[in-house]
């Protein structure tokens, strides 16, 4: 008997028209990748131009995962867009760190913090 992985549950809302914050729990590698794909093309599609991907209940990425991240993000680029990765796990963490994704899409705490670098996007954030 093989054990099998946590199925990928993804769920996305709409904070803003423009921004999508998607939650996804569960293993995020190949035999799931093309699904949480599916989602972020979808919302591309309907246009979202900022991605919040919310991967703090991600116990495990792969490459499939992170290509799908690196994907989006070069998307969402042309348009003007961006892509924020959100309170990852530990192992998460360290595969964005180990492979340099961390340095290209920022990684914060909480949402606020997304959404605050989301809105200095559009213009250079002044310390007031």
């Amino acid at each position: 008997m093989t054990i099998a992985h946590n199925p990928l549950s993804v769920e996305v809302t709409l904070p803003r028209e423009d921004v999508a914050l998607v939650r996804v729990e569960g293993y995020l590698d190949v035999d799931t990748a093309t699904e949480f794909q599916h989602h972020l093309a979808n919302q591309l599609h309907h246009g979202r131009r900022h991605f919040v991907l919310d991967v703090s209940e991600v116990p495990f990425m792969d490459s499939s995962g992170m290509n799908i991240i690196l994907r989006i993000y070069q998307e969402t680029r042309r348009t003007g867009g961006s892509v924020h990765i959100l309170s990852p796990t530990p192992p998460v963490q360290r595969v964005l760190d180990l492979t340099g994704v961390s340095i290209t899409v920022p990684v914060s705490k909480n949402f606020d913090e997304a959404l605050a670098l989301i809105d200095g996007q559009a213009a250079p954030a002044a310390e007031a």
